[in-house]
Order: structure tokens, then C-alpha cells, then sequence
């Protein structure tokens, strides 16, 4: 584990919960320090994209002393300086619970303000309601599912010679999406369990191989971001398409989930929430 490298993070210590507003709980990671292995240039960097944060557990009280609750979508542009680590966010949410705000919209406007200097890029935070959470509902990936197909798989280190382009060279435009992907968190060891989309135009991907190609994080350990990142660079390495997105999303972890996207092409997709999420 790297627990040597991110151990200074709260996810690497004992941390005591704090009940009053205290921004400076939050702790950036320096995105280029978990960019090292990927040789990235943050000045050119090969993709756009974000990463979709949802908060579940954010409450606070009102003037009179009343909790409020609701459900915080934030959007942290993929060239920020920095992320939050997750625990610290965790903490620094909780802080929000016997703190008193005049309304929604300064608690979104808090969250923005924090979030953004400690992100060293504009963050966006959105407040669901209860109602508008439900609204939202239950979705799926769009496009064809990957996991009936029947393969045999027995690398679980990330291996980007899995993958392979269809023998035909037919040029092909879908979304392919799996619910298989499982990484692990490079401090505690625990596992990382979610859904992955590729959605590509290019020759068309061998969609066996690129199910063994996913299959293959099983064992890795890296963070979200980092793994949305290589996976991202692997496909455009070895299967050249011409425009790709690689959008995952994570199971919640401490009320929080982390939904990494990056692309060829500008754009934010949309939160949605899968149903694991």
C-alpha cells in the first residue's frame, strides 16, 4: 500500500469528528502527485473532464435551530490544482451539523467558496432537497452491458496489453459499460467497487477484451481519479479512437460517492445516480 506516500492524509489517521463549521478540516492532495506514474503534463494535459462528488449525509441547523438536510452534487474540474481528500471532505460536511445558516443558498455558497480555494479551481456545488433527491430517481448506464459475455479472466493488475481492436477494422461509434470495475485504496487496502462507461468513435474495441481489460483493476491500488485516468490514457494508447469518454461511478463510501469523468471532447455528463449508488 502507499500508505508512506498519502499517509499524512486524515484517511491515513485517527481523526476526530468536529460539530462546528471548521473549514479548515478540508485536505487538498496535489492532483500532479497522483499524476506522477501517468507522466501527465498539467500544462497539457490529454483530456477534459470533472469529477462528480455526491454528498448524502450533509445537515445542518436553520436560524431557529431547526436541522435541515439534503443532498450536496459538487463538480470539480479535472485541471484543478488539487482534490479534497475524502475523509477530510467527510469530516469537514459533518462540521456543517451544529452550525447554523441563514438558508440553502448560503450553505451552497459556503460550500462553493471552501471548496473551490481548496481545489484551487472553481468548484460548483448544487443542493438537492429530499424531493428533488427523489425526482431524480434510479438510472443505468446508457448502451450495451458488457458482463454477460462469457470470458475467462485471470489478471487483476492492470494490464493495458488486454486490449485490442476488432479484427475487421470496422470503425464503430456505441457506449459500453460494466459493473464489474473493483480498484482498491492505495492507504487502507479497502476495495473500491463501481460501474464504468466507455463511450468511444474510432475502429471498434473487441469488447471481450476490453471487459478483461476492466476486470484487471480488481487488485490495483489507486485512488478514483487515478484509475479513471489510466484507463483513459490505455485505450487511447492502444485502440486510437478517435474520441473517447470514460465516466465511472463509485459506490459510497463514508456518505459520500466520487464520479470521476474524462473525455476527448468539453462538456460535464450529468449526475445520475446508479442503482449500487
Amino acid at each position: 500500500m502507499e500508505t508512506d506516500k498519502f499517509g499524512d492524509t486524515p484517511l491515513g489517521r485517527r481523526v476526530e469528528a468536529v460539530s462546528q463549521y471548521t473549514p479548515s478540516l478540508l485536505f487538498p492532495i496535489e492532483r500532479q502527485r497522483l499524476r506522477e506514474r501517468l507522466l501527465l503534463d498539467p500544462q497539457q494535459l490529454p483530456f477534459e473532464g470533472a469529477d462528480l462528488w455526491t454528498a448524502w449525509e450533509l445537515t445542518w441547523l436553520d436560524r431557529d435551530g431547526k436541522p435541515e438536510v439534503g443532498v450536496a452534487q459538487l463538480r470539480v474540474p479535472c485541471n484543478s490544482r488539487a482534490v479534497f481528500e475524502s475523509k477530510s471532505l467527510k469530516l469537514y460536511l459533518q462540521s456543517f451539523s451544529q452550525t447554523a445558516f441563514a438558508s440553502a443558498y448560503d450553505v451552497v455558497r459556503t460550500l462553493e467558496s471552501d471548496l473551490s480555494v481548496t481545489a484551487g479551481a472553481p468548484v460548483v456545488a448544487d443542493l438537492l432537497s429530499m424531493s428533488q433527491a427523489l425526482q431524480a430517481g434510479v438510472a443505468s448506464f446508457p448502451g450495451e452491458c458488457l458482463d454477460t459475455l462469457k470470458i475467462s479472466a485471470s489478471m487483476y493488475r492492470p494490464d493495458p496489453g488486454l486490449l485490442d481492436v476488432a479484427r475487421d477494422g470496422r470503425v464503430a461509434s456505441e457506449s459500453l459499460y460494466s459493473n464489474l470495475l473493483r480498484s482498491l485504496c492505495p492507504v487502507t487496502g479497502q476495495p473500491d467497487i463501481g460501474s464504468i462507461q466507455i463511450t468511444y468513435t474510432g475502429t471498434r474495441i473487441d469488447h471481450e477484451a476490453l471487459l478483461r481489460y476492466i476486470i484487471s483493476f480488481r487488485e490495483h491500488q489507486g485512488f478514483h481519479e487515478q484509475c479513471v485516468e489510466r484507463i483513459f490514457l490505455d485505450i487511447m494508447d492502444r485502440c486510437r479512437p478517435r474520441e473517447l469518454t470514460v465516466y465511472a461511478r463509485y459506490l459510497r463510501r463514508g456518505g459520500i460517492d466520487i464520479n470521476p469523468c474524462r473525455s476527448t471532447e468539453k462538456g460535464i455528463p450529468s449526475h445520475l445516480r446508479l442503482a449500487r449508488q
